[in-house]
């Protein structure tokens, strides 16, 4: 019977190598073990690091300080008198020619004038200080700018930190799995192992390539954001993320409520908002006093005959009010209720937003407590213990297989709860106002 089965035999041998040989063929060529924290080809930076190059160089950041500096040059403008006038007037008698009855008429005059428009009382001083609240918010707007900016920073960064830790794993797991299905092939030739084993190594090997290039995707699309964020060009230097440690938050929640009371960004922009709109108020009052001009003149006449002097008053009365200056008070107005209700919004969105961020903290604060101190040891020796009984028999291919990819997948859970932790952490700094 022997010489009937042989070349079945020797025929899904074949089979099973030129299976193999596809599966370490298609895989990458660096193909050694990384652990989570070894040292990488490109140097590592902290993640503070990379917050203060965005401060430094982030075209957002930039764009918003010089509108910021644009603004402030404003309240002086608004605060000048309006540009004077200067006139020339040359008046001839009988005859369109210069100077014609320069000698015969008293009717004749050659003018200089000088006028100048006077806005109301009150006017040019509200309207330059709407002008500073206009650059209070500017300056608001900046600094929410690069708190926001920092936050994204902080976010891709992490995110950059998490898939790097993965792609570490991944890679020590496949190379793990190439010495479990080497180990196993050899094993299947000599009669011990089940074809099925020998198979089951191969598909986990092709499920971490397919991971791997996941993992590849995603972490050129976090370091092309993190890269736009810092103002570097797309063809810059890869960025490697230095070690992270989950962060202590040393305010209690109740100092942390209050510090965004007194530092959101947002809250600070809404309430100068508030502040400015109480402004409009007052101008859209004042715009009920009219405008006034003054004028002086002097007359050149021919000789003979006395020069002309001439001073001028005018006033713009608002004549029309009922249909310009009480709707406008009344837009005004509205508009400052409009402002006090965002505030109010923002103020209850700041707190929730907080709220949320606190929470997230907590909850991934036990979560790598229970992966770093629980679940990943206990892992590891379940791992350990399973690969040594299947050596003697004692436990089948599948639970062996299944005790490597749990660890896997903990250890991706640890690094993920450390990512979602300085995130939420990130955001809280944000809410607070807080830089570093």
């Amino acid at each position: 019977m022997a010489p009937k089965h042989k070349p079945r035999r020797l025929k899904l041998c074949w089979t099973l190598a030129l299976a193999f040989a596809i599966v370490i063929g298609v895989a990458p060529k660096k193909t050694a073990a990384a652990e989570p924290g070894d040292t990488p080809e490109t140097p590592a930076v902290a993640v503070d690091a990379l917050v203060a190059e965005a401060i430094r160089s982030s075209p957002e950041i930039a764009a918003a300080r010089s509108h910021y500096l644009a603004t402030t040059r404003v309240p002086t403008q608004v605060a000048t008198l309006p540009d004077p006038e200067i006139s020339l007037q040359h008046f001839t008698v009988g005859s369109p020619q210069p100077f014609s009855g320069y000698e015969s008429s008293d009717f004749y005059y050659t003018g200089f004038g000088f006028a100048q428009e006077i806005p109301g009382p009150g006017k040019l001083g509200l309207r330059a200080e709407q002008a500073k609240k206009d650059a209070e918010t500017a300056d608001e707007s900046e600094l929410a700018a690069e708190r926001r900016v920092t936050e994204k920073v902080r976010e891709d960064a992490f995110n950059l930190f998490f898939l790097t830790r993965t792609r570490g794993l991944l890679e020590r797991t496949q190379s793990e799995l190439s010495a479990i299905a080497s180990a196993t092939a050899a094993q299947y030739r000599t009669g011990s192992a089940q074809q099925q084993d020998v198979l089951k190594a191969q598909l986990a090997m092709t499920a971490i390539l397919k991971d791997l290039e996941l993992n590849r995707d995603d972490s050129e699309a976090a370091e092309a954001n993190l890269k736009a964020m810092l103002g570097r060009e797309q063809d810059s230097r890869n960025i490697e993320i230095a070690d992270i440690e989950p962060t202590e938050l040393k305010l209690g929640e109740a100092q942390i409520a209050a510090a965004a009371d007194t530092g959101s960004p947002d809250l600070k922009m809404a309430e100068t908002a508030v502040a400015r709109s109480k402004n409009a108020l007052e101008i859209a009052r004042h715009d009920y006093w009219p405008d006034f001009d003054v004028g002086y003149s002097y007359q050149k006449t021919g000789p003979g005959f006395a020069d002309y002097y001439m001073l001028t008053l005018g006033a713009k009365i608002p004549l029309y009010f009922w249909r310009k200056q009480t709707p406008a008070v009344q837009q005004a107005a509205l508009e400052k209720e409009s402002a006090l209700s965002q505030l109010r919004a923002t103020r209850l969105e700041t707190l929730s937003d907080l709220q949320t961020a606190m929470i997230s903290i907590r909850t991934q604060d036990r979560i790598i407590a229970m992966y770093r101190d629980g679940l990943i040891p206990q892992a590891v020796a379940t791992m350990n213990s399973a690969r040594a009984a299947y050596r003697t028999g004692k436990v089948d291919f599948q639970t062996m297989l299944s005790a490597v990819m749990a660890v896997l997948e903990l250890r991706e859970g640890y690094f993920r709860a450390i990512a979602d932790h300085e995130i939420a952490v990130a955001r809280v700094r944000r809410i607070i106002g807080e830089k570093s």
